[in-house]
């Protein structure tokens, strides 16, 4: 799935970029943004091979605030009191998930990997703040990655007939033109606030998962979903 994306995103980005008209030079920025696009996507989908999809996009994306936190702090940007505070609440809310129970054990090695892709989309999404030319960026990153695009196809055994087009959307749409928009946005907002706007994917992504793959929602990712939302209101909400 992750070759079949990169491979289909970079089509997509190819293609955009072939009739706006210049590609830009391959440097090490690029080289660098495209080993943390790696980062992430690889490691993403070997974790969901063992991680239901809500409670994996909850580990994903607070290891992505931590990191984009982390990154603006280094960076000299100094978070408000109400930004530390609303990541508290939603990393206690995290907390809260992964927190082991008789009712629900996850596996250790998918969280592992979705932390490192957490980190990898975090670095990923510090390093968009500085882009001045998105689409070009994004697709030379994709391109970049096809090498490792290709070894993923060949060595992946067992397609399913409905998986390979799903990837191939998911790549060139989601994924390829998702980031770019992404890489568009950026430069506008906080690093800080990106950072919490992004942990509502996980409550969406349980509601899918719920509706569309039959998940079940127990009462600690209701609570956890809960705590981390409210987070998200502290941190990114303006006082009246």
């Amino acid at each position: 799935f992750a070759g079949v994306g990169l491979a289909s995103g970079a089509m997509m980005l190819g293609l955009l970029v072939s009739l706006r008209g210049g590609w830009g030079r391959v440097d090490r920025a690029r080289v660098i943004t495209a080993s943390t696009l790696l980062l992430y996507v690889v490691p993403f989908s070997i974790a969901y091979l063992t991680l239901p999809s809500g409670v994996g996009a909850l580990i994903l994306f607070g290891v992505v605030q931590i990191t984009m936190f982390g990154g603006s702090y280094l960076a000299g940007t100094q978070p408000s009191l109400r930004q530390w505070a609303g990541m508290a609440v939603a990393m206690a809310g995290l907390g809260w998930l992964l927190w082991p129970t008789e009712s629900m054990t996850l596996n250790a090695v998918g969280v592992v990997f979705m932390v490192v892709s957490g980190f990898g989309w975090g670095v990923f999404s510090m390093r968009g703040r500085g882009s001045k030319d998105p689409l070009g960026d994004m697709a030379l990153s994709f391109v970049i990655c096809g090498p490792v695009a290709l070894v993923l196809i060949l060595v992946c055994e067992g397609w399913s007939l409905g998986g390979g087009p799903c990837a191939v959307v998911s790549g060139a749409i989601s994924s390829g033109l998702g980031y770019a928009l992404w890489y568009r946005i950026l430069p506008q907002v906080a690093a800080t606030t990106s950072a919490v706007a992004q942990l509502s994917v996980p409550v969406i992504t349980i509601v899918a998962g719920a509706v569309l793959l039959n998940e079940t929602i127990t009462m600690s990712v209701v609570v956890a979903s809960t705590v981390v939302l409210g987070g998200i209101a502290l941190s990114v909400l303006k006082r009246a």
